[in-house]
């Protein structure tokens, strides 16, 4: 089974790396931005070249969006993809940030094609350091579990880790309804200038 890994934080992100090691010894190609990519939501790239350059027999810098690079996968680098996989995502990915960030567009891109995938994020407490080997660990008995399970066509699954604290017990792995509810949005305005000011952990419970 051919997968291709991807995300939106750029092609020598840690993230991604955890995912490589996940998926160890199976049929793997890397199609992933050459840059960071994160908050581009959808986007894809319209109005110049996409830059494609081969890094090695499995893997691909590319100069465009999460969504571009999964486009370009499935319709110039490889035409036997059975599975996508995006990540690791640093950061909560929850509730309808699902439609901001390139990691869930990633995947989404796939399902348009019929190619089911799996979005990735690690959520983070207080701005302490992300524990990459846990979450490979975590996102293994994962998706040994989701691969296991049928989705619908058009379908894809979006995953969040969470940051554990020493001590804390192991997480439950619980399906959750797609979030509707906005975030918290407040703007620092200076003059005719506004800045988004990030309220993210006032968000209510329910679009957790």
């Amino acid at each position: 089974m051919k997968i291709i890994l991807t995300n939106d934080d750029g092609i020598d992100a840690p993230g991604i790396q955890a995912l490589v090691k996940v998926v160890n010894n199976k049929n793997v190609i890397i199609a992933a931005p050459q840059e960071y990519q994160s908050g581009y939501g959808y986007q894809v790239t319209t109005h110049r070249p996409i830059k494609l350059q081969r890094c090695s027999k499995v893997e691909y810098r590319i100069a465009g969006t999460p969504a571009d690079c999964v486009r370009i996968a499935v319709t110039q680098i490889c035409e036997d993809i059975k599975f996508v996989l995006s990540g690791t995502n640093p950061g909560g990915n929850l509730g309808v940030d699902a439609y901001i960030w390139g990691t869930v567009a990633a995947v989404r891109e796939a399902a348009m094609h019929g190619i089911p995938g799996i979005a990735i994020s690690l959520y983070r407490k207080y701005k302490l350091n992300y524990d990459w080997d846990l979450a490979t660990q975590w996102t293994s008995e994962i998706l040994a579990n989701l691969l296991e399970r049928p989705l619908e066509p058009g379908g894809f699954s979006n995953v969040k880790l969470p940051h554990l604290l020493p001590g804390d017990t192991d997480p439950e792995f619980v399906f959750c309804q797609p979030s509707t509810k906005p975030l918290p949005v407040n703007c620092r305005i200076e003059g005719d200038n506004f800045y988004y000011e990030d309220e993210y952990g006032k968000r209510v419970s329910e679009a957790h």
